[in-house]
């Protein structure tokens, strides 16, 4: 799909994983798609040839600003979905590509809220469970 189409999913896709009591709590994020993480995110991550990103959260969680976040200018936090290896997990995992959206908007803005990867996996599973 083109970049475009991806982005139109993306757009339609974020209402749906986020529910709007949390939508209302996020302020100061953007959210950016790319092609694929480049060379500099892969080492940054630690990422072997054979793992990848579907998404990256870059921010001050909100857990962790103190009371004067936000006096001064601020630097908008950023979720970036990654299209190629997010196309990818839905071919592998014979899975609509519009889930694996929702899943990785839904996954980076739990970091947004403070949660880290081991917290985020509880939170996964107790979401299957009862979708």
């Amino acid at each position: 799909m083109t970049r475009s189409e991806f982005e139109i999913i993306v757009a339609q896709e974020f209402p749906r994983a986020v529910p709007a009591k949390f939508r209302d709590k996020l302020r100061n994020v953007g959210l950016t798609t790319e092609a694929s993480p480049s060379v500099a995110v892969r080492r940054e991550q630690e990422l072997d040839a054979h793992e990848t990103l579907l998404g990256l959260y870059r921010g001050i969680p909100l857990s962790e600003r103190g009371e004067h976040y936000g006096v001064g200018p601020v630097m908008p936090d950023v979720i970036v979905l990654y299209q190629e290896p997010i196309e990818e997990e839905a071919r592998l995992t014979n899975t609509d590509v519009k889930k694996v959206i929702r899943d990785t908007i839904w996954h980076e803005v739990a970091h947004h809220f403070g949660l880290d990867e081991r917290a985020v996996g509880i939170r996964e599973k107790q979401r299957r469970k009862v979708s």
